[in-house]
């Protein structure tokens, strides 16, 4: 039977989308901060060498550092959001991000304390990467599980939205203060101002996440008494071949990567030699973003109409070939260029793929292990891609010949496995929320989709006061 249909299921629908938009902002405003942090300002005061690749590289690992505690974190909140429900996962994400990035911002220096500066911000980095973990797949399973009926994929891409959103805020705040603020006063105090602001996380996230009801269907598991005591094994013995799956479409986070994190220290880092000043290589992000931001409901709702594989098999392949006019686009010193490639190939192209999993990944999965699944198997594979910034600046180093072309075939070859991924799943857009994750479901019929779809429209038009 649909969830989400009477009145007040509407409601919690628009109200858990809500939520998701909101919170996953927050979060990843607070965990991109960081990225931009790792390729504009932390070489410098975190890890001084007199070797510029080595400083570079340090960083970025540290970068990557967060994406390792992922998988521990998956584990755990996975666990907890299909033993304790959704809502309760969000909220305990949400208080250990905030707390953790607001430590940053307060952080000595190597200048002021030596090795034990990169030791500290390792550590808070991991208990963000830990913290993240659970964000995405418990704010798509909440999403997914509120959703009316044939809107899974509208109303679940509004965690990514969010997601976008919160780069957004991550790069704006740090543009003022890089173009107002002294260099010498930036590096000194500036840089911690947006990490400070994330106290805002704790304050807003909670207000707005305890008024979301948790889902029908975990309640609806509640009641029946099939809450799973061991989600873990549960998740495996139930899911493992779409957990693998899961595991190489998230590959597709190297685009990010290569947009915000390795693009920025090539871009701005002195060391490549293309000299972008720190303040104009900012706005590259947030102008993709924005665009992705008003992309992404629409692709959302596409995959509604035709299906969840076909956006993230061409949305793949096609953002990673458009990497090589990106990094070349850097490689010739043309801003303009830059942000044009940013546009299409993160802003439009990617969104094909990052609209489209929060709903295609979690309907892959039965309702008592969905979170669990989803967390391990997305965390394993954004683990893996977050380990390529420093891996791309060890293979492309400073002074290194045909960085685009280097970085732009690695980028392409990884987003084939993530297309050849999706291809070989099963499609999952025509089946009711109880038959997600069974492998035995036969999915409706094109024609009573379109009907129900149709019908969950007018319900949904006709919940909206004149």
């Amino acid at each position: 039977m649909p969830t989400g249909t009477g009145s007040h299921g509407r409601h919690q629908s628009k109200r858990a989308a809500a939520s998701g938009w909101i919170g996953s902002a927050l979060e990843y405003y607070d965990f991109f901060i960081y990225a931009t942090a790792a390729a504009l300002v932390f070489p410098q005061l975190f890890f001084p060498s007199t070797d510029p690749t080595v400083a570079i590289v340090a960083s970025l690992a540290t970068y990557g550092v967060g994406y390792v505690a992922r998988p521990i974190g998956a584990f755990v909140l996975g666990h907890w959001g299909d033993t304790h429900g959704r809502k309760n996962v969000l909220l305990i994400c949400m208080f250990m991000m905030g707390i953790s990035t607001m430590l940053v911002g307060v952080l000595p220096t190597y200048s002021q304390v030596g090795i034990l500066a990169p030791v500290l911000l390792v550590v808070l980095r991991l208990i963000q990467g830990f913290a993240v973990a659970g964000e995405i797949s418990g704010s798509s399973s909440m999403i997914l599980e509120h959703a009316p009926f044939g809107r899974r994929g509208f109303f679940s891409s509004f965690t990514l939205q969010g997601v976008q959103a919160g780069q957004i805020f991550a790069a704006a705040v740090f543009i003022p203060l890089a173009r107002t603020m002294p260099h010498d006063q930036f590096m000194e105090w500036g840089w911690r101002v947006p990490f400070l602001l994330s106290v805002l996380v704790i304050i807003a996230g909670y207000f707005i996440r305890r008024n979301v009801d948790e889902t029908p269907a975990f309640t609806a598991e509640e009641t029946k008494g099939s809450v799973p005591r061991a989600p873990i094994p549960d998740a495996f013995r139930l899911g493992w071949a779409d957990m693998l799956r899961v595991v190489c479409m998230a590959l597709m986070n190297v685009i990010p990567v290569v947009a915000t994190v390795f693009g920025g220290a090539y871009a701005v880092q002195k060391a490549y030699g293309i000299g972008f000043a720190a303040d104009v290589y900012l706005w590259i992000p947030v102008i993709g973003n924005v665009i992705a931001v008003l992309v992404i409901p629409f692709v959302g709702n596409l995959s509604d109409r035709i299906g969840r594989r076909p956006p993230i098999i061409v949305g793949s392949l096609c953002a990673g070939a458009l990497s090589f006019g990106y990094l070349y686009a850097i490689s010739i010193h043309s801003v303009s260029l830059a942000v044009a490639m940013s546009v299409l190939m993160w802003g439009i192209v990617y969104q094909g793929y990052n609209a489209t999993f929060p709903s295609f990944y979690p309907e892959l999965f039965q309702t008592r292990v969905r979170v669990t699944a989803m967390a391990i198997a997305q965390n394993v594979g954004t683990t893996i891609t977050a380990l390529l910034p420093a891996l791309f600046a060890i293979v492309a180093p400073p002074g290194a010949a045909d960085i685009p072309v280097t970085i732009g075939a690695l980028t392409l070859g990884i987003t084939a496995i993530a297309a050849v991924a999706a291809f070989t799943a099963r499609e999952t857009y025509r089946l009711r929320i109880d038959d997600l994750g069974h492998r035995d479901a036969v999915p409706m019929s094109k024609s009573e989709y379109d009907k129900l779809r149709a019908q969950s429209f007018e319900r949904e038009r006709a919940s909206v006061p004149a």
